[in-house]
């Protein structure tokens, strides 16, 4: 078998197979997106900016339109028995809204000094005297009466403490508000000597509940206002006390991280 030897300037690499061109306009254009241009962050940032205005607003508007009820309930209240030479739209073209107010206002005040004195106090003990004399309205009356006696005496210290009390299973806790202590009659048929009057107020309605006595050494009382403790239980414990400005912030920063964010992927795109 013979050999055939090339000269060396013959003998070359092999060749490679050539690679079809490709034009640069017709070439699929491949782009991979950074994490942080991911079309889930700008729907993300509404949503944080739609968080904050929410938890901004929405207690601002609860307010509003709580304290415009009353006042137009007040209103109507009032406003009939007000002749209508003094009221305002008898001389203007538009409503005033919380005339009936400042009406019952004075009204009240009026009352009030007029029983400061010896004849209103004398009125005021004739009336509470054909009132004690009704069968119906008598218990209904007396009652009214010591619980907005109670409310707003200046000495008076009840729902001014929020406790912790076992119910309604050992190992299970329950809020209360402690109120005035039992009187004399009562305490002297309790069990133990220092006992406290306590209102468990359900969920999510704090005006109904439960009231009993219990020592005052099966309760814990806690270091926080009656506010706290009310809407700890009207929103059954979403709401913790505190938690309102620290949710307020979490939010107005992450609003504030994701626009800083944007700024300076904003002023990267520039530089380029």
């Amino acid at each position: 078998m013979n050999v055939v030897k090339l000269p060396p300037e013959a003998q070359t690499e092999p060749r490679q197979p050539m690679k079809p061109e490709v034009n640069p306009i017709e070439a699929p254009e491949t782009i991979v997106k950074p994490p942080e241009q991911d079309e889930r962050h700008p729907m993300a940032r509404i949503r944080n900016y739609f968080l904050t205005g929410l938890v901004v607003t929405g207690p601002a508007a609860i307010t509003f339109y709580l304290t415009w009820s009353f006042i137009t309930w007040m209103d109507a209240l009032v406003r009939p028995f007000i002749p209508a030479v003094y009221l305002p739209e008898t001389y203007l073209n538009f409503y005033i809204p919380g005339y009936g107010i400042i009406i019952a206002f004075v009204t009240l005040t009026f009352l009030g000094f007029l029983t400061a004195n010896l004849v209103g106090r004398t009125l005021l003990d004739f009336g509470e005297g054909l009132l004690n004399r009704l069968p119906f309205i008598r218990p209904i009356y007396n009652t009214s009466k010591q619980i907005f006696e109670t409310l707003f005496s200046k000495s008076g210290s009840s729902f001014r403490k929020v406790a912790l009390v076992e119910f309604p299973a050992p190992g299970m806790w329950s809020l209360v508000f402690l109120s005035q202590p039992p009187s004399a009659d009562i305490r002297t048929r309790l069990p133990e000597e220092d006992n406290v009057s306590a209102f468990m107020p359900c969920t999510p309605n704090p005006t109904t509940g439960f009231f009993f006595y219990v020592p005052r050494s099966k309760i814990v009382e806690l270091d926080i206002t009656v506010e706290s403790a009310m809407t700890l239980i009207m929103s059954a414990g979403m709401v913790q006390p505190g938690d309102q400005q620290k949710k307020l912030a979490a939010l107005a920063a992450q609003a504030q991280a994701a626009q800083m964010a944007q700024a300076g992927r904003a002023s990267a795109t520039a530089v380029k």
